[in-house]
């Protein structure tokens, strides 16, 4: 079955079945108080820490579901997947454990460390496309050529039945949970997610975050069927999605009260916050919830839990997330200051940049420019700082003492 059929049941029954169909294979991920995250809602708020489950997202949950499902016949002809990269290595260790051939095609930008994991668990991979929806193309030809059976990402009761589990795991972790926010791509795990806890309480709210920049929901539910987004660009690849699943965003629709979006500048924020305050490596796709939670944290009745989908980020781009994460958290000064062409001028602007209590990441030193004098030297310089006020400071002690500052 790939397509929705209201005969489908997706009651606390189906759920339970996928928890115990998975039970030997994927860990029940911790849920981990945050402190800080509860100070700003005013009400206790946890991190379910998916990013910690096996191949570093919830993705495995499903993927095993629906193919420890398969026939003897099906499995006989093996698999192929489509996938940014969390998919992918949730297919391709579930094919590992049940003996499966896996072929998965892969956007030809996916991250390197989830390209190598795919592969280090048995599984072809072939680089396709731009985007998930180019590797989706290239996978339903291979079933059209081969014969193999198409695991989809998202859209399919089985992989609705098995992300779904991680709602039970939730009621049980946090009894009284009044919010649950999740990070949505096709709508897979916002969709079991809402219909596991609404299968035990219906008033538990259920809160699904896209990435503003690769958001299909919000419209599609506006316009009351699914409709492609064809031109995504973000950060959070694992939920950069053009079209929703019809199977999910019929249990959206009626599950989920609102699909909210983030900015790239509220991804890397969130990433930044995870890691220093709740020592958890995440991807932003996994950050997309605690997002949402920090754009506007009086929207959110606690208390709250907010999963974390998943950790798969190459090392890079970690780097760089963070580097822009501290800059929309305004801890980085970018500035351009004018200076006399003489021995010692550098060394006296870094001495006051010291004294400020700034911590100077990279200097340039710009002698010939055609806006500068003769007499006069540029030099731009990225500090480290503790915040919006603290660089407000720096630029008041350095004009202060006689600097003239181009461009802060």
């Amino acid at each position: 079955m790939t397509t929705f059929d209201r005969a489908t049941a997706f009651d606390r029954a189906t759920f339970t079945a996928a928890a115990e169909s998975i039970a030997d294979v994927v860990h029940r991920t911790p849920v981990e108080e945050s402190t800080t995250l509860g100070r700003v809602v005013g009400a206790p708020v946890y991190l379910k820490a998916e990013n910690l489950q096996r191949t570093g997202s919830f993705k495995i949950r499903g993927a095993y579901v629906r193919m420890s499902r398969l026939s003897a016949e099906e499995k006989a002809r093996g698999v192929v997947a489509a996938s940014a990269g969390n998919h992918a290595q949730g297919v391709a260790l579930a094919a590992q454990r049940l003996g499966i051939s896996a072929k998965i095609f892969m956007p030809v930008d996916a991250a390197l460390p989830k390209i190598a994991a795919t592969r280090q668990y048995g599984a072809e991979v072939v680089l396709v496309g731009q985007n998930l929806n180019g590797a989706l193309a290239a996978a339903a030809a291979e079933v059209a050529e081969s014969g193999r059976v198409l695991i989809h990402p998202y859209d399919h009761p089985d992989i609705v039945a098995g992300q779904g589990t991680i709602g039970l795991e939730i009621l049980d972790q946090v009894p009284g949970v009044r919010t649950v926010i999740v990070p949505t791509g096709g709508g897979g795990l916002l969709a079991g997610v809402a219909a596991a806890v609404h299968s035990v309480d219906p008033t538990i709210d259920v809160v699904g975050v896209q990435a503003a920049a690769a958001a299909a929901y919000p419209r599609s539910l506006a316009e009351g069927h699914p409709l492609l987004l064809e031109d995504l660009h973000t950060m959070a690849d694992g939920i950069a999605v053009g079209m929703p699943g019809e199977v999910p965003f019929r249990l959206i629709a009626e599950h989920v009260r609102e699909v909210r979006t983030v900015t790239e500048e509220q991804l890397s924020r969130a990433v930044l916050h995870v890691v220093e305050r709740a020592k958890l490596v995440v991807e932003p796709s996994g950050a997309a919830g605690v997002a949402a939670l920090l754009a506007q944290p009086d929207a959110f009745a606690g208390p709250v839990v907010v999963i974390l989908s998943g950790g798969n980020v190459d090392p890079l781009v970690l780097l760089r997330i963070i580097r822009h994460g501290m800059s929309a958290a305004g801890r980085y000064l970018q500035m351009r200051v004018l200076v006399q062409d003489a021995p010692g001028s550098l060394a006296g602007l870094l001495k006051e940049l010291a004294a400020s209590g700034g911590n100077v990441v990279s200097v340039e030193h710009t002698r010939t420019s055609a806006g500068l004098a003769v007499d006069e030297v540029e030099i731009s310089v990225e500090l480290e700082t503790k915040g919006p006020e603290h660089c407000q400071s720096v630029l008041e002690d350095l004009r202060a003492s006689g600097y003239t500052i181009l461009a802060p």
